[in-house]
């Protein structure tokens, strides 16, 4: 069956766009991106729109399909090349069916096969290889402006000095390609190269994306440790998109926010009628990542029973249903996070030592802000640029960074996140956050 005949209940804000000012010189050029990757998504639009065109954005098939009747005349599509409702090479058919003039462009930079070579193909090939890393893909032939480093005066920060002439207006978040770095874990002479999710070039930052990039391609299990609020997850994802099974599915699950009794069917799935309830069998988390990579985020949350049947699933990498006899067997990669000292808890019989040892055969650790507050401008920056996108963007006048440098942020990133915009939600019309407007509410300190 097509799938554009297919009947889908969509919620039509899961289709978000961004927007540039159209010229009367020309119709404005209008892309769809179509992904799961939310990050992949946001680097696109940031790309793409600071090259003036109208970015639509879809997490899957079915939302694209209710995202291009919104977006009108398409130009381009640039879809990744697994979705997680539909099979990819059935969707490109039928949409190419339905709009043959339209550019399909896989994020890997292949064009789809029959599909039209839009004239600014290379636009698009350019906004991927910004937005991806890699030396093999296709887009790489695409042309590349370097961007030239930061002086420490010109940091990317919005700062309002009194002065018009003073005033300096934020540019896009940089991106640098290598940057050089002598610090303890990094051989002297080394050069570091900052993972793109990851935001802030301070050395605690790069030692991060440094063993991200040493570990991704490998299948090695990986634990992250680090308080909450630090960027677990952006590691997890950034080691799933580095790394051979970047286009295989990323499964993640919060083994703190699901019910004990609810966890282990969760993760491995049940058959129909194994438990009051199972009106119908389901496919649990770990094999719904096969192939890919599954992420436990507070596996420090999980009960020590279900441990020991995690530990066998490690050893032998197949896992049985609840109510099933027959074992599947399933190929992920296990990047856990916890917030917890995992290693004490093991040595204390809060954890299991042996299931320990297998998650920490990698370890990464993600600091706090208050050990890289170097990195305070740039994380501002990003912030502020990113609220930009659905309202002007403001600027950050000096007593408001120093309140902002002084905090102890217990929440941190996060935190930061939930500040700036608690400040510009205070702010209303005004372009400038005043430290004023700095409210940091009732900090829970650890």
């Amino acid at each position: 069956m097509s799938i554009a005949a297919h009947s889908y209940s969509v919620i039509s804000s899961t289709a978000n766009v961004a927007t540039q000012p159209s010229t009367s010189r020309s119709r404005q050029r209008v892309v769809l991106i179509v992904s799961s990757d939310s990050s992949l998504r946001e680097r696109l639009c940031l790309s793409l729109t600071s090259l003036r065109w109208q970015v639509f954005e879809a997490p899957g098939g079915a939302e694209a399909w209710v995202a291009s009747q919104q977006a009108g005349q398409l130009e381009a599509v640039l879809i990744d090349p697994w979705l997680p409702d539909l099979d990819v090479m059935e969707f490109l058919r039928d949409f190419h069916r339905d709009h043959p003039h339209v550019d399909l462009t896989m994020t890997d930079g292949v064009a789809a096969p029959g599909s039209m070579r839009s004239p600014y193909h290379q636009e698009l090939l350019y906004a991927l290889r910004r937005s991806q890393e890699g030396n093999t893909a296709a887009w790489n032939t695409a042309p590349f402006v370097e961007a030239e480093p930061l002086e420490a005066a010109k940091l990317p920060v919005l700062l309002a000095t009194g002065s018009p002439e003073q005033e300096l207006i934020i540019p896009p978040v940089p991106m640098p390609r290598v940057i050089a770095l002598s610090v303890a874990p990094i051989r002297e002479g080394a050069v570091v190269e900052r993972i793109p999710e990851l935001v802030g070039a301070g050395p605690a930052m790069l030692e991060v994306s440094r063993r991200i990039r040493l570990v991704a391609a490998r299948s090695t299990p990986v634990l992250i440790e680090g308080p909450t609020g630090s960027g677990k997850e952006l590691v997890a994802e950034a080691l799933h998109r580095l790394s051979n099974r970047a286009r295989k599915p990323f499964v993640a699950i919060n083994c703190a926010a699901i019910p004990e009794a609810l966890l282990e069917a969760e993760l491995f799935g049940h058959t129909r009628g194994a438990f009051t309830g199972a009106v119908q069998g389901r496919t649990g988390r770990i094999e719904a990542a096969d192939g890919g990579t599954l992420f436990l985020d507070e596996i420090g949350e999980m009960p020590i029973a279900l441990q020991s049947k995690l530990l066998r699933f490690f050893e032998s990498g197949e896992l049985q249903r609840i109510g099933d006899n027959e074992t599947i067997k399933v190929d992920v990669r296990i990047v856990a996070a916890t917030h917890q000292p995992l290693a004490e808890n093991a040595q204390k019989g809060n954890f299991r030592a042996d299931l320990y040892y297998r998650l920490a055969v990698f370890l990464i650790r993600t600091p706090a802000l208050i050990e890289h507050m170097e990195d305070m401008p740039q994380l501002v920056a990003h912030f502020l640029e990113r609220m930009g996108r659905k309202a002007p963007v403001k600027r950050i006048d000096e007593l408001a960074m120093s309140r902002l440098s002084a905090h102890a942020w217990p929440g941190n990133v996060r935190e930061l996140e939930h500040v700036l915009e608690r400040a510009a939600i205070l702010a209303g019309d005004e372009p400038v956050i005043t430290a004023a407007e700095i409210d940091f509410g009732l900090a829970i300190m650890n």
